[in-house]
């Protein structure tokens, strides 16, 4: 009978305070009275600042800098001053984070050699209040940020490269234009109602025909659309350069007939919704430009194999990968997990023991968002998860646990597949997501030109596995030959992207046909 070999975990040994900052080992090194702490609190204009030393003796009493070159330039001379003048063998910075108003005394200390490391208000609150409750001043704060420094609360914050912070800035703006134009599609439907009662509810996909939107800007009144016939409504968008279906507009004429009435000042709520439609389409414009940036940043990234995934798509793997910063700042995937907050907060009390409460509060939310975006989508669209879902929603579990270990599940994927350089293999999943044939679907919607195409394709290529390069040059050598064997007329720009894509992975090179047109199309 084989032996089985149990796991053992390695325990961290108990430390009362935050191991990943702890400082101890350097204090007992040069002597706590030769280890100074700056603590510095920090505000929009100016912060403060104070020297001490391990044990909390004031070395330089509490100062007020300007957050100007001069003045933090004087700052880190006067630091240097200090410890020149009490002897200090090594220092440590403690910045208390403040929105990004911290960002530039924290770089100026970086630059200048010492160790800084950020400090979250919430910690300084709670080494405040038992020291000083009631009390709210700077130099108090500057104490108490003293303590969370020795207690290990100061913390190193990992580097963070220029390419992924342009990454989490595009994934966050767009996601603030999203929820804009969501805002404004409400605000639309609401003047919409008022100025053509039940104009809206006519069409299911109200955002993405352009027809009956467009009509607003020419007709007027629910009494015009009523005179109106099939033919005069045609000639209207078509003489203004949109072109709308048969069906669309005799429901829109069967819809007049039967209309209430407007509300009071339905003309003013007609020009409002016309304008709110406006600022619509520019924020739909913008974002669709934003795609095409943040996919162009994705394929220069491993996140490109998440694509590999059914239900994973490019705009959900780049907010992944704009949160998550590169994979190695994470030893595991409970790490992921942990800065996402995806556990249940506990409370426990002699007897009394609550452990499967609400997720907690203090976490990494937009990187929480991003991984319940991402099961969103699994739940939806991948069957795999679909069955597991449905088995642990028979068995009575909470359909808000279910979200959380579908959610779980993915970043240990992920964390598998963008650590390790490898697609989607997993056991259970019997469907399977082409990575280049996913992105060239993503920029044949966006509309991208072939430059940028081809040169996102050629950045995925490289993320790619070499064992994968048959595979995905079989997937694009079909989408070539329904290219060619299509009724269009003319060169095709994207055949010709998909020749020189599958010449770098390997594959045969196709010959295309020869149409005899001058010029792209």
């Amino acid at each position: 009978m084989p032996k089985r070999y149990r796991r053992r975990n390695r325990r961290r040994p108990m430390l009362v305070h935050k191991a990943a900052g702890t400082i101890h080992p350097r204090v007992q090194a040069v002597g706590p009275e030769h280890f100074g702490v700056i603590s510095i609190d920090c505000a929009k204009a100016r912060s403060k600042w104070m020297l001490c030393d391990f044990y909390g003796n004031v070395l330089e009493n509490p100062a007020v800098v300007a957050h100007d070159r001069p003045q933090l330039k004087a700052a880190v001379t006067r630091v240097q001053q200090v410890i020149g003048e009490h002897h200090l063998k090594d220092i440590l910075v403690a910045v208390e984070r403040t929105g990004r108003y911290h960002r530039p005394i924290q770089q100026a200390f970086t630059l200048a050699g010492f160790d800084t490391r950020t400090v979250h208000p919430f910690a300084t609150k709670q080494f405040r209040q038992p020291a000083d409750p009631g009390l709210k001043t700077d130099d108090r704060d500057l104490a108490a940020i003293h303590r969370c420094a020795v207690n290990g609360f100061a913390l190193a914050e990992a580097p963070e490269e220029e390419s992924w912070r342009t990454l989490k800035l595009l994934v966050r703006y767009r996601r603030d234009l999203v929820r804009k134009s969501s805002a404004l599609c409400c605000q639309i439907r609401e003047h919409l109602e008022a100025a053509l009662p039940g104009y809206a509810a006519c069409f299911e996909k109200l955002w993405t025909t352009s027809g009956p939107l467009q009509l607003l800007r020419h007709v007027t009144s629910v009494q015009a659309l009523r005179q109106a016939s099939e033919a005069k409504l045609k000639r209207v968008l078509d003489h203004h350069g949109f072109r709308c279906q048969e069906r669309i507009l005799k429901r829109i004429v069967a819809w007049a007939k039967d209309a209430a009435d407007s509300d009071l000042a339905a003309e003013s709520h007609r020009q409002i919704a016309v304008a709110l439609d406006d600022d619509r389409m520019r924020k739909a414009q913008e974002i669709q430009a934003l795609e095409r940036m943040i996919s162009s940043r994705l394929a220069r990234t491993p996140y490109i194999l998440l694509l590999s995934i059914v239900g994973v798509n490019v705009v959900s793997a780049a907010e992944f990968a704009g949160e998550m910063g590169p994979m190695h700042h994470y030893p595991n995937s409970r790490c992921i997990t942990g800065r996402a907050g995806l556990y249940p907060s506990r409370y426990q009390s002699d007897e009394v023991d609550r452990p499967n409460g609400p997720l907690v509060r203090c976490a990494n939310r937009s990187l929480r968002a991003a991984i319940l975006g991402v099961a969103d989508n699994l739940l939806r669209c991948n069957r795999h998860f679909r069955i597991r879902a449905a088995a642990w929603k028979e068995a009575g579990k909470d359909p808000r646990g279910i979200h959380v270990r579908v959610g779980m599940r993915f970043c240990r994927m992920a964390y598998q597949m963008v650590g390790g350089q490898q697609v989607c293999r997993h056991p259970a999943m019997k469907d399977h997501s082409w990575v280049l044939q996913k992105l060239l679907d993503f920029h044949r919607l966006h509309a991208t030109p072939a430059e940028q195409l081809l040169e996102d394709l050629q950045a995925a290529i490289e993320q790619l596995p070499l064992k994968t390069h048959r595979d995905e040059a079989m997937s694009l050598t079909e989408t070539l030959d329904k290219i060619q064997a299509g009724r269009r007329r003319g060169p095709q720009p994207i055949g010709e992207v998909l020749v020189q894509v599958l010449a770098q992975l390997g594959a045969k090179r196709v010959q295309l046909r020869k149409s005899g047109v001058k010029g792209p199309r």
